[in-house]
This record gives structure tokens, sequence and C-alpha cells, in this order.
């Protein structure tokens, strides 16, 4: 099998290739664009996706020579802007924001109108950010040991808030779940806002949201951080462990933004796409943009973000069929 390019030599592509490319396959790759340029946000305009993709689009816009608009097409848990791009021409110029959702609802939705690994190309991941374990300050935690152990010592007393049901969050909390072995009852909201004031409220025991949701309030002591998901700590809360740090290696978990493009969509136009947004995602004011999120740029080629995407559609799966969630 012929190995992928690493994301250094696809920056350098264009140079490298020079002359020859007149006559090869990657002719479509100098008639892309030829007209502009699409991003579909399967969610309403506001969000962190929506936010990300249009921050993209500006100097994508100018690198690509055509213009790069944002579509925001919610409704469905993802599914009908996800569907649009399915079924749209394999061109290059209609592209779709994706999270979590994306490798998560396989799992947990039994019927979807697209199949996620064969109707969509890999193009690059975005961004990430952790997810954090937050409770409010009257909580008798300290650490998430603490909370584990009081957890085990009264199984189903706990509850845990999140965004809503089959979000990242969800899934990453059930995985917590089922590697301490402990029983805590999940209660969703309809997003981060109103999950945090439930915890600020009292009226749930422990948070489990991003962690820029978390960090106007731990910074002045109205809600405590126990511990953030990905492997590495987060720049946010410098002194905050990660779940693999307090006993569990194997934990990982974080809010991810990629860039898809429809299944057939020719191999060089795709690499055309992921190697001018990795030159976007490192520009000072995006980068800027992104920091004020709470998110750092994570740009992969398309042959790593399909790894990425098929990891996360088997750790999923496996924690969605164990937990018995489904989302109907």
């Amino acid at each position: 099998m012929r190995r992928a390019p690493s994301f250094a030599a696809l920056i350098s592509l264009p140079l490298a290739i020079g002359p020859t490319l007149a006559g090869s396959g990657l002719a479509s790759a100098q008639s892309f664009p030829s007209k502009q340029v699409r991003i579909v946000v399967p969610f309403p305009a506001g969000g962190t996706g929506d936010v990300v993709a249009r921050m993209v689009a500006a100097p994508l816009s100018k690198s690509l020579g055509q213009p790069v608009i944002v579509d925001n097409r919610a409704g469905g848990g993802t599914v009908i802007g996800t569907e649009l791009v399915a079924r749209s021409a394999p061109d290059g110029h209609t592209l779709l924001t994706v999270f979590n959702s994306f490798t998560i609802n396989p799992a947990v939705r039994p019927k979807l109108p697209y199949d996620t690994e064969k109707d969509f190309a890999a193009v690059t991941l975005l961004a990430q950010v952790p997810f954090v374990y937050a409770v409010h300050p009257s909580l008798p935690v300290k650490s998430l040991k603490d909370l584990v152990a009081l957890a085990r010592a009264k199984p189903g007393a706990l509850t845990y808030a999140t965004p809503g049901p089959g979000t990242g969050q969800h899934l990453a909390a059930e995985m917590l779940k089922l590697m301490a072995g402990i029983d805590i009852t999940h209660i969703p909201y309809q997003g981060a806002a109103p999950a945090v004031t439930a915890v600020l409220g009292g009226h749930t025991t422990v948070l489990v949201v991003n962690v820029s949701d978390v960090t106007p309030y731990s910074s002045v002591g109205r809600l405590r951080p126990l511990a953030v998901t990905t492997r590495e700590r987060s720049a946010a809360m410098k002194d905050v462990p990660s779940v693999a740090e307090v006993g569990f290696p194997e934990y990982e978990s974080a809010l991810w933004v990629g860039l898809v493009a429809p299944g057939a969509t020719p191999k060089d136009t795709v690499a055309r796409l992921s190697t001018e947004v990795g030159r976007v995602l490192q520009l000072p004011d995006v980068v800027a943009g992104l920091d004020k999120l709470g998110l750092s740029g994570a740009p992969r080629t398309p042959e790593q973000f399909t790894a990425f995407i098929r990891d996360e559609l088997r750790r999923n799966e496996s924690t969605a069929r164990k937990a018995n969630i489904r989302v109907e």
C-alpha cells in the first residue's frame, strides 16, 4: 500500500511536483476550486463548530482564490447537514464540519441515511479541547479519586450533567463509569450553559463539559475542576491532572472538530484542501482565535485523520454497547 506523505510533505507538495502536474492524476487539483466552496456546519450559528468554521473560511478563501462560505444546516442530531454533504457532488466544493457526534451517531442511532466511513473522505482535524470533570465546591471531594470513592460508597446517589444525550461528554463520562466500576446517573441538558447552571445551583452533582465552559467559574471558586480528559494536561488548567494520571491510564477523550468531504472526492483535491487548511491553522490570528475558545489547532494529513476517525468509531461503539446508550 502506498504510504501517504507526512503533513510537512503535503505542505511542500506543489513545489515538489512542479511541472509534472500536467497530464498526471493531480490535474484535477489544478482546476480545483473552480467555484465557491461551501462548508456545511450541522449545528446552529454561534456554536463552537460554527465559530471555528468561520475562522477558517476567510483565510482559506484567500489561499484558494474562491469564496468560502459557511452554511448552517442544523437538526436531527447533525444528521440533516451530514446527509446533505454525503449526497453532494464529490468535487471538493462542498465540505462538512464534523465533531464527536460524527463518530458517535453510528453507535447510538440505529438507522442513519449514510455510511460514516464509506460516504466521506477525511480532510483534516481542525482543533481539539479537553472535557473536564468538575463539581460544586460544597461537594466533599477534592480529586477525581475522591469522586470515584464517593460514587462507589453511594451507588446511584450521584448525578452528572452534560450538554445532551449522545454527546462526546456523555460518552466520556460513561467510559469513566465503565473503567471505574461506578454508578452515576446521567442528567442531560440542552447545551453546556444549562448544564453548568444546574451544577452551580446544586441540582446535579458532577459536571462534564469543555474546559472552556468551566474556567470562568473555576477561576473564582464557584466550580472545582477535578480532572481533564486528554492524556496531557490542559494549558487552560495546568494544575488539574488528567484522568489518565489519576489511575485510569487507558482513558482519553476530547471535543474535536474536523473537516470531511463527500466520499468520492479525488484524493488530490482532498490533499490540496488538507494542505491549505493546515496552513490556515498556523496563522497567528487563527491560533489566537482558537486559544480564546480554549481550543488548540490539530492539523492532520487525510490518512492520519482517517485513522483517527476509525479509532473514534471503534471506541464509541464499544462504550455505547457496554453502556447501552441509544438515541432515537
